[in-house]
């Protein structure tokens, strides 16, 4: 296993944070359950997108749909109202059901008298080497996840990404982030943007540009893939969803269009302190940035998203088939 960065020169714009993940980004935390055994190959991601409570305080938040053939549970309030107000989850298509409930729990158990909480849940199917009609994940496995979250993102097969399969090598969790420089915004800081994929799906693989010649037999073009965006930066709702396009770009750059049978979203959030309030703050002040300062973030974007996609097939184990491919690429083609 091994990170991409660590097999060649990567190019972009943009440098990545101190641990190259989406817990670059100030407040943001991870965790996997994973649950692996003779019938079983799945699990459960739980990304928490800001320090606090994020239902009492929630962020700027919007979606963006590449292909809808997938169950993002919660997406329409986020489309509506422009927030995100709970934990992210991910996990296989028919246990999107059970991992709302252990957000749902979780979220409630911080304040009993709440009647309704969006919890947002996004999958993809893990059918080919998960029993997935087995409904191996439950709502407690969610709270597990939640007790090690962490800025330590584990990659590859864990997690959501146990049973997931890329262009017909082992899919799985990806991350990267990068920092946006305030050269290039104008602002008295720099700021960071991350993004944290589950890849299960196919197409015609690239490694930054370069095809690889010699994909695994019959891999299917159908799947799924979840990217979830985060950023200090202060941006609205509106540019969000311009932000979460650029997420679909990275994808599309490993050698994806995405099929007729994949389901493809990314979410795209901020988490810059000025823009959470109560929500039952009247008066509110927001700060956020023009849209001149937006092109460095939507390189970011895509940048990030590409090499986390990357990231989720070197990673996982069984993959010893895609580094000599990486590793015999032609020299200087990326420099």
């Amino acid at each position: 296993m091994s990170r991409i960065r660590d097999k060649m020169h990567i190019p972009g714009h943009h440098p990545p944070g101190a641990l190259n993940a989406i817990t670059d980004v100030p407040g943001v935390m991870c965790a996997h359950e994973t649950i692996k055994n003779d019938r079983a190959c799945t699990g459960v991601t739980i990304l928490s997108p800001c320090e606090g409570d994020v239902f009492a305080f929630p962020i700027p938040a919007a979606i963006a749909v590449g292909n809808g053939y997938g169950k993002l549970a919660g997406a329409l309030q986020v489309e509506e109202l422009g927030t995100l107000e709970s934990l992210i989850g991910l996990t296989n298509t028919l246990s999107v059901p059970a991992v709302m409930e252990g957000l749902i729990r979780h979220h409630l158990a911080h304040d009993p008298q709440r009647k309704s909480v969006n919890v947002l849940v996004g999958e993809t199917n893990d059918g080919k080497l998960n029993d997935i009609q087995g409904l191996h994940v439950k709502p407690h496995h969610v709270e597990r996840a939640i007790e090690n979250l962490s800025r330590n993102v584990a990659e590859g097969d864990v997690g959501a990404g146990a049973g997931t399969v890329c262009f017909g090598f082992k899919g799985g969790i990806g991350t990267a982030s990068r920092v946006v420089s305030k050269d290039v915004t104008g602002e008295g800081a720099d700021f960071t943007l991350g993004a944290l994929v589950q890849s299960n799906y196919g197409g015609e693989l690239a490694i930054y540009g370069h095809p690889v010649p010699k994909p695994p037999a019959a891999a299917s073009q159908d799947g799924s893939c979840m990217i979830i965006v985060i950023t200090d930066a202060p941006l609205c709702a509106r540019q969000l969803k311009r932000l979460a396009k650029r997420g679909l770009i990275g994808m599309t750059n490993t050698g994806s269009i995405m099929h007729n049978g994949s389901g493809d979203f990314c979410v795209a959030a901020s988490n810059h302190p000025k823009n959470r309030h109560n929500r039952e703050e009247r008066g509110k002040d927001y700060y956020y940035l023009n849209d001149a300062q937006l092109n460095p973030f939507f390189e970011a974007c895509a940048e990030a998203v590409q090499e986390a996609l990357y990231n989720s097939m070197t990673m996982a184990t069984g993959t010893a088939d895609i580094l000599p491919l990486i590793d015999n690429l032609p020299p200087g083609t990326y420099t």
